[in-house]
């Protein structure tokens, strides 16, 4: 089951949990007020194009498309580039939507006071970032997650790193944000 905290501002090792001290945890209802980030629970992962959650969400957003994506030191080319841009922090003009197949790692959002929540994700978590919102990705210690990607349409995952204010899916969060999701 996914977990989300408020992070603190420790610059070391970016795949550690970097909790606050006392730690400070954030319900999945509340990630949702403050983020407009949304959870799912996929349980039989052997079993997925019979899934209900899944079918309906897909039915219901129109994703057409989906892939498979491994990150780790064995599979990803340029594997400590690629983490660094991940990290960076970034929204895109679409959701982003991961299901975790294998492995787990961190999505990092920002809340309306601009302050990082960090989600740890593990095998059977779905989540979908808003189009608008800044966030980062990074695995955890253990180095490794295999997640499903969908995608409305043909994939397009370009990344527009901060700040970037001035771009009308950042101009819609916001206001979404504002009078609360």
């Amino acid at each position: 089951m996914v977990r989300a905290w408020y992070m603190d501002n420790s610059t070391a090792d970016q795949r550690l949990e970097h909790h606050k001290d006392p730690p400070k945890y954030i319900s999945l209802q509340d990630l949702y007020k403050v983020t407009g980030i949304e959870y799912f629970r996929i349980d039989d992962l052997d079993s997925l194009k019979d899934n209900e959650v899944l079918n309906k969400l897909k039915k219901e957003r129109n994703y057409t498309y989906e892939d498979e994506l491994v990150c780790s030191k064995e599979c990803l080319p340029n594997y400590e580039d690629k983490l660094k841009n991940f990290f960076q922090e970034h929204l895109h003009t679409d959701e982003e939507i991961r299901l975790v197949l294998d492995g787990s790692g961190y999505f990092d959002a920002r809340d309306k006071s601009d302050e990082w929540i960090r989600i740890e994700v593990t095998p059977g978590d779905l989540i979908v970032l808003p189009k608008g919102i800044y966030h980062r990705f990074t695995l955890d210690t253990k180095n490794y997650i295999k997640a499903k990607r969908y995608f409305v349409g043909e994939p397009v995952w370009t990344p527009h790193n901060r700040p970037v204010d001035d771009m009308p899916c950042r101009k819609e969060y916001v206001a979404r944000m504002l009078e609360g999701f």
